[in-house]
C-alpha cells in the first residue's frame, strides 16, 4: 500500500513538474484550457442570441467538447488515473482507519501507557509513602518467604530519582486503578549484603556485588499490604493477581519486571541504564 502511494505521488509530481518547469507543458495545458473556454463561451453566446431554437446547436457544441475531453483523457490516461487515485487515496485510508479490526484491543492500552509516561515527563514529583513500622517485616509469615528482611533498606532517598518516580507512579496506579496497596521490601542493597545473599545460594540470587541493579539504586523488591499485613507469597491468589497487574503497570512505565525471568521474581522491578552496572 505504501509502495503504491509512493509511485502514484511520484507520477503526479512528474506531471506537475512537466507543467510547471517546461514551457511546452504549460503551453499545451494553456491551449487546451483556452480551447475549452472559448467553445463554452461561444456556446453560451449562441444560446443567448438564438434562444431555444438553437438548443440543438448547443448540444452539438457540448458533445464536441465532451469528445475532445475524452480524447484528452485517452492521450493522458496514466496521468488521469494517477490523479484520480491520489484524490481517492485519503478517503480510502480514512475508511480503513475507521475499521474496528484496526484499533480493537489496542486503542485504550496504548493511550493509557502514553498518558502515564507523559505525566512523568511533565515533571510531576510524587512523594514516597510514610515508612512502615519494622514489626511488619518481622512476622513469621514474612520470615518464611524473605528471611532477614528486617535489615533491608527501604529508604526511598537512596534510590535513583528517575527510577523512584516511576516506581511511585506504579504504586499510585495499582492503588487507584486496581485497589492494591503496595510496599517496598528492599531498595538499595549494599555490596556486602549482596555478597551475603549470593552466598545463601542461587535460590536467593545469582548476582554478586555490583552485578545487581540494587547496588545502583535502580531496583527494588515490592509486595502488597492487606488488612495491615504484608502479603508476599505468590501462593496467595489475591497476591498473584496483584503481581501480574504490577508487572503490566511497571512495564508500561518502562521498567523491567522480574516476573518474566527464568528464575521468576514477581515483586522485583528495575530500570536498566546503559554503562552503569558491571558485567
Amino acid at each position: 500500500m505504501v509502495f503504491v502511494a509512493v509511485v502514484l505521488y511520484f507520477l503526479l509530481a512528474c506531471a506537475l513538474s512537466w507543467m510547471v518547469l517546461f514551457p511546452a507543458g504549460r503551453a499545451y495545458v494553456s491551449r487546451r484550457l483556452e480551447l475549452v473556454g472559448s467553445r463554452f463561451q461561444r456556446s453560451v453566446q449562441n444560446f443567448a442570441r438564438r434562444g431555444g431554437a438553437q438548443a440543438g446547436a448547443l448540444g452539438s457544441e457540448s458533445a464536441m467538447a465532451v469528445r475532445q475531453g475524452g480524447n484528452f483523457l485517452r492521450e493522458h490516461k496514466w496521468t488521469a488515473i494517477a490523479a484520480l487515485v491520489i484524490m481517492l487515496l485519503p478517503a480510502g485510508v480514512a475508511w480503513m482507519a475507521s475499521s474496528r479490526t484496526m484499533v480493537g484491543g489496542f486503542d485504550a492500552p496504548v493511550r493509557e501507557a502514553n498518558q502515564q509516561v507523559s505525566e512523568l515527563l511533565q515533571g510531576e514529583q510524587l512523594v514516597p509513602p510514610p515508612a512502615l513500622p519494622p514489626v511488619l517485616f518481622m512476622t513469621p509469615e514474612v520470615e518464611v518467604v524473605r528471611p532477614n528482611l528486617v535489615s533491608a533498606s527501604r529508604d526511598w532517598a537512596l534510590l535513583d530519582k528517575e527510577y523512584s518516580q516511576r516506581l511511585l507512579q506504579a504504586f499510585r496506579i495499582m492503588k487507584e486503578r486496581h485497589g492494591y496497596d503496595m510496599a517496598i521490601l528492599e531498595g538499595y542493597r549494599s555490596p556486602e549484603r549482596q555478597d551475603a545473599l549470593a552466598a545463601q545460594g542461587s535460590n536467593v540470587t545469582n548476582a554478586k556485588a555490583f552485578q545487581s541493579w540494587h547496588q545502583y539504586g535502580l531496583a527494588a523488591d515490592c509486595a502488597f499490604l492487606r488488612d495491615g499485613k504484608l502479603v508476599i507469597s505468590e501462593r496467595d491468589p489475591w497476591a498473584m493477581r496483584g503481581y501480574q497487574l504490577f508487572g503490566e503497570v511497571a512495564e508500561s512505565l518502562g521498567l523491567t519486571w522480574g516476573g518474566r525471568w527464568k528464575m521468576m521474581d514477581f515483586g522485583h522491578t528495575e530500570l536498566r541504564v546503559d554503562g552503569v552496572r558491571k558485567k
